[in-house]
């Protein structure tokens, strides 16, 4: 783990304004558990290149009930899974495996088509457990869209840590808080966790013209120039019209503020989505259809043949 004590987000920068909060409605998905969804939906599609966010509510799982997301296909993106609470199981058709628990993140590439299940580790499904978790979708370009699938198992000991007055960050990906995070991306990203204590303000530097998001799943926090109150499952979308967010934390705020912080530069590109599937054109899409009917994104092998 890199840690280290950074003073220089205490630099007072131009905040950027907050172009609009949205509530994240819920959801069913998977076996059967609660997801908020602030986008895509009836509010917003996207956030170049943020395709979807998902917040796995926090649930109990018991001995025998423990419900994931069974086998199923992607194509033309990423997809990535920050463990909160619990132990998550990744199998794939590329024969990829791994188990992650709190702090951990799964990065998998789908690139050219994949099949994977996203499942309580075997000893939740056992012994039961708290499951919660977060899942963004991050688009890929079109020259990178039929990459060869890869998959990054992140654990919590690999991620940058980084502090400074009253606030704690884990940096997943790209550079934040003057630290790099452990993933590989395909394309400019930053994904850090936040942590904000009772009386303390952060101001996280972002590059002009790079979309900006803040999601808070515990606490309340002002965020933005206008200070605009954000509660736990809102998520915050700035204006491109300043140099950093701004996150404050009231003095007599009964917990700390915890949020993820998201940064991407945009793609640019015309997309074409049909549930799992994210590609260019409609053309594309039926041929990921095909090609998935047909078998050519493969199967998962057999629990312990990876």
């Amino acid at each position: 783990m890199t840690s280290i004590t950074n003073s220089e987000t205490s630099v007072v920068r131009k905040a950027r304004s907050v172009a609009r909060i949205i509530e994240a409605p819920s959801t069913i998905e998977g076996g059967g558990f609660e997801v908020y969804r602030p986008f895509p939906g009836q509010v917003a599609d996207w956030f170049d290149p943020f395709l979807l966010l998902d917040e796995m509510a926090p649930h109990h799982q018991a001995p025998g009930e423990a419900v994931g997301a069974p086998a199923h296909p992607h194509r033309g993106f990423e997809t990535v899974t920050y463990i909160l609470q619990g132990e998550v199981e990744h199998r794939d058709s590329a024969g990829h495996h791994g188990v992650i628990g709190p702090g951990d993140v799964q990065w998998m590439t789908a690139g050219d088509g994949i099949v994977h299940s996203e499942m309580p580790s075997t000893r939740i499904q056992t012994e039961g457990g708290v499951g919660h978790g977060l899942q963004l979708w991050v688009n890929l370009p079109a020259s990178l869209r039929r990459t060869a699938p890869t998959y990054q198992a992140l654990l919590a000991d690999d991620m940058a840590s980084v502090s400074g007055q009253g606030w704690s960050a884990e940096v997943v990906a790209g550079s934040m808080f003057g630290a790099d995070g452990p993933a590989s991306t395909h394309t400019p990203v930053g994904f850090a966790r936040v942590t904000i204590q009772p009386g303390a303000t952060l101001h996280v530097p972002i590059t002009a013209g790079h979309t900006a998001l803040v999601y808070a799943f515990a606490g309340t926090a002002g965020v933005g120039a206008a200070v605009d109150e954000l509660h736990a499952h809102h998520l915050a979308v700035l204006a491109d019209d300043g140099e950093a967010i701004a996150l404050t934390v009231a003095d007599d705020a009964s917990e700390p503020f915890d949020c993820i912080v998201l940064t991407g530069e945009p793609i640019g590109e015309p997309m074409v989505r049909y549930g799992p599937f994210v590609m260019n054109t409609h053309a594309e899409i039926a041929e990921a259809i095909s090609d998935f009917n047909a078998g050519r994104m493969g199967t998962i092998p057999a629990s312990g043949t990876t």
